[in-house]
């Protein structure tokens, strides 16, 4: 039997922040997260392949996001598995790199990674780690968070990516922004060997902008949502994981009001 979990972002206030040239439009979309995809592990594959089975008969779905760990180690052999399964969506996908997708000593650099992705999914178009996508008024930022020489559990935002990210903020100031990333700012619970390196670098520059409505996660392996200084931070739990959860998330918009965001946790049956 499958679970569900809502929870719902009621809009508290009148804005005319997002009153640009763009109107932002309903969106549905869905965060598959720590999918540890290995071609060792059949259970892995079986998981994947579960949840893309639902969310193809889903109604609506803009897109998926798999927001990083999409596989469980470092090898080319993983990603190209991952990838020929992912490509059986019926819409677009975008991918985060965790901590468990690259180790440049062992061959998979970010680099080669994209590059791995980009052949085996003529269609996908991001090429960097860090990349901004638009969809129905909103903007998607991906913030790349993981390190490619000894990488680690704990996430690390370079000043360069703040950087970037604070210079895309003002580019798209007058739009929503929801940012996509593996290593959440709010942790979903303690734990010290998963943390994130000087988050308050991170919350100075969401500090000096005010439309990011969203910043959604995984690592933890944890469902956590909670609203910090006007943004809802979602952490997910991972797919490999019995009940093997996913996320579908909806933002619902009113003209003159900040959007509504509710989301819903489902379990993915394995076969």
């Amino acid at each position: 039997m499958k679970k569900f979990f809502t929870v719902i972002f009621a809009a508290l206030f009148v804005s005319a922040l997002f009153c640009g040239e763009v109107q932002a439009k309903d969106i549905k979309f869905v965060q598959i997260t720590d999918v540890h995809y290995t071609v060792q592990n059949e259970y892995s594959g079986e998981a994947l392949a579960g949840a893309i089975e639902e969310i193809n008969k889903l109604e609506n779905v803009a897109f998926v996001i798999f927001t990083g760990d999409n596989i469980g180690s470092p090898r080319k052999d993983n990603l190209v598995g991952f990838v020929r399964t992912a490509n059986k969506l019926n819409v677009p996908y975008y991918l985060v790199i965790g901590n468990h997708d690259v180790y440049k000593t062992n061959g998979m650099s970010k680099v080669n990674y994209i590059d791995i992705v980009k052949d085996n999914n003529i269609l996908y178009k991001p090429s960097k780690p860090n990349y901004v996508f638009k969809k129905n008024g909103f903007v998607f930022i991906v913030v790349d968070g993981a390190k490619e020489i000894i990488p680690g559990s704990i996430g690390y935002y370079r000043d360069s990516t703040l950087e970037w990210l604070d210079k895309q903020l003002k580019k798209y100031k007058k739009r929503p922004v929801i940012i996509c990333q593996h290593y959440p700012l709010i942790e979903p619970k303690e734990h010290k060997s998963h943390r994130t390196y000087q988050p308050e670098k991170y919350f100075e520059v969401l500090a000096k902008h005010k439309n990011v409505i969203a910043i959604i996660s995984g690592h933890y392996h944890v469902n956590g949502e909670k609203m910090q200084d006007g943004i809802y931070h979602i952490s997910t739990p991972a797919l490999i994981n019995p009940p093997n959860y996913y996320k579908v998330i909806d933002i619902v918009t009113t003209p003159g009001f900040s959007p509504m965001i509710y989301t819903e946790l489902k379990s993915a049956d394995v076969k």
